[in-house]
């Protein structure tokens, strides 16, 4: 295992410039995974990362040891505790990091499968839970407009644990261009909209699309909706948080579908 205890160190000034820098991250296509359980999933699924990193400290700990013990040889970097925390994106540093190539993006929107459509979604909790929710629920493609949190950050990876490896994710997408030869539904949710989420037919590729936060979707983006739905609220909420909705939605095609198949 390589030990680094200067900040001057090359390699120190890249890991700080990744976990920093969404620019840095898009020009290498590389980013860091964070925690023991985010880079345990990327062993399993996809296989040694680039570079493991650890903290003296974090190296204490047996789950650390062992992923340090299943990287590949000689790729396990260990920084003082020091500089760990200087690169760690969180506020408790974790004490594993890992560094992997961001993959390619996908070139289309495939015909046959559902995907997510998210305008401006900017906080990396949110889009990170609706990348989740949306591998959870087998739909394999999400398109993030320009203004969306970095899909690729640090922060992002966190709160998707592990949904990454699932999905294809396109950023800043063009959902106009992208959906324009789209046979399935395009769908919005309104609040005001006369037909129930639980009403409307699901069962079959949905494009589902999510807007920001605050504003929700631009006009641009709502009229390429072809159908919108309500999500009812009896208890007099005046909105849902955007990746509560959308878990919502993508459950409810699931549960279709489930439905027909069994049928």
């Amino acid at each position: 295992m390589k030990q680094i205890s200067s900040a001057d160190n090359p390699t120190f000034r890249l890991l700080r410039q990744l976990a920093e820098s969404g620019r840095e991250r898009r020009k290498r296509r590389r980013t860091l995974l964070d925690g023991a359980h985010l880079v345990q999933t990327y062993l399993e699924r996809i296989g040694a990362p680039e570079m493991l990193v650890a903290s003296r400290s974090g190296l204490d700990r047996p789950e650390i040891r062992r992923l340090a013990e299943r990287a590949a040889a000689g790729s396990t970097l260990v920084l003082t505790d020091e500089l760990f925390e200087a690169v760690a994106p969180v506020d408790t540093p974790s004490g594993v990091l890992a560094l992997v190539p961001i993959p390619p993006e996908p070139a289309a929107v495939p015909a046959r499968n559902s995907c997510v459509v998210l305008e401006s979604v900017q906080d990396a909790g949110n889009v990170g839970s609706i990348l989740r929710s949306a591998a959870a629920a087998g739909v394999p493609l999400a398109l993030l407009t320009r203004g969306c949190a970095q899909a690729w950050s640090p922060k992002v990876l966190r709160a998707a644990m592990g949904a990454h490896f699932s999905l294809g994710i396109l950023e800043h997408a063009d959902p106009a261009a992208l959906l324009a030869a789209y046979p399935g539904a395009v769908v919005a949710t309104r609040a005001d909209a006369p037909l129930r989420i639980f009403e409307a037919d699901l069962r079959g590729p949905v494009a589902w699309l999510f807007g920001n936060e605050g504003a929700g979707l631009s006009p641009e983006v709502a009229a390429l909706a072809r159908l919108a739905v309500a999500i009812p609220m009896p208890g007099g909420a005046e909105s849902l948080n955007v990746a509560a909705a959308a878990a919502i939605c993508l459950y409810e095609q699931l549960r279709q579908r489930q439905v027909v198949n069994r049928s």
